[in-house]
């Protein structure tokens, strides 16, 4: 298979798999909001935070963070390149670009998806036209994935597909991590623990772990528990382990010599199988994420070096 069809499937699983995941996570912070007093409820701003754009958000929308705004910022915005229309929209070219290697059925599927969510996400939102558009945009894409693995021959070109698709997954899940617990964690938990056990809960939600949280680990819902299971629970298919777990498998099925890439997964595994989640609080959470954000790059750039055209910028 020629590189660059291999990196126009990679991009594709990553590019779905943001725009599925940012979608949650409008969707639960908006209940989140509603079911949390002012003065407690984390508003509209994490979420830029989460998404990395908080420099491009102040250029356009100055420093309110309005729901309408910060909404409008990460589900409809095309001068937000990580928006989802902008996600759907790259996630739509990169599958024409290969479309001789997907089942025709897949490619209709996403092509439907692309045009009926930008017409619904067009023009002024209300709140419950966008949590409709939104659930249909996640439901569209488990659609598309679901389609890919009983349709499509389990080959290299399905592999690269997975390999985005895990690599992003992480990434959403270590970002939500990174910014909700460091809301979470301060001091006034101690005052409101009933709130904050319903934050976490929120934190569960828009990974859709909250059933598997309870059925796994215990009913009640604590932020060393969460941290645990959502970084390193081996059955969950949200946790971060799971997803390097199956990045692992992946790469070491693919041809080449070079095994910087299934070495630098392997590494981060460990680092997160080392790490003790009771001391992981406040800026020692942030840094520990922090590195593992920055290792789930290493990996990203190792992989467009051993089988892409060029490696990113």
């Amino acid at each position: 298979m020629l590189s660059r069809l291999a990196e126009h499937l990679y991009w594709h699983g990553r590019y779905l798999e943001r725009a599925e995941g940012l979608a949650r996570l409008v969707n639960v912070n908006a209940h989140l909001n509603l079911d949390l007093p002012g003065r407690i409820a984390p508003g509209w701003e994490p979420l830029v935070r989460i998404t990395g754009a908080a420099d491009l958000y102040a250029e356009l929308y100055d420093d309110e963070f309005s729901e309408r705004q910060v909404a409008k910022f990460l589900i409809a915005d095309e001068r937000n390149p990580g928006s989802i229309r902008s996600a759907l929209e790259l996630a739509r070219d990169n599958m024409r670009a290969t479309r001789d290697l997907l089942p025709r059925e897949v490619w209709e599927q996403m092509n439907g998806l692309y045009l009926r969510i930008s017409e619904q996400i067009s023009g002024n939102l209300s709140k419950r036209r966008r949590h409709e558009s939104l659930a249909d945009l996640i439901l569209g894409s488990q659609q598309i994935a679901g389609m890919l693995m009983g349709t499509m021959s389990q080959d290299h070109a399905y592999d690269f597909i997975l390999i985005g698709r895990y690599l992003e997954r992480a990434d959403v899940t270590t970002r939500i991590l990174d910014v909700r617990a460091d809301d979470l964690l301060p001091e006034q938990a101690e005052d409101v623990p009933a709130f904050e056990s319903i934050q976490w809960m929120s934190v569960l939600k828009s990974l859709t772990g909250y059933q598997m949280y309870r059925r796994h680990v215990r009913m009640r819902v604590a932020g060393p528990d969460v941290l645990r299971f959502l970084l390193r629970d081996r059955l969950f298919p949200r946790s971060a382990m799971f997803c390097l777990k199956a990045l692992e498998s992946l790469l070491s099925d693919l041809p080449g010599d070079d095994d910087s890439a299934l070495r630098a997964t392997t590494a981060l595994m460990r680092h997160l199988d080392s790490a003790r989640m009771v001391r992981l609080k406040g800026e020692p959470l942030s840094e520990f994420i922090d590195r593992i954000q920055i290792e789930l790059g290493d990996i990203g750039q190792h992989i467009s070096q051993t089988w892409f055209r060029s490696a990113p910028e």
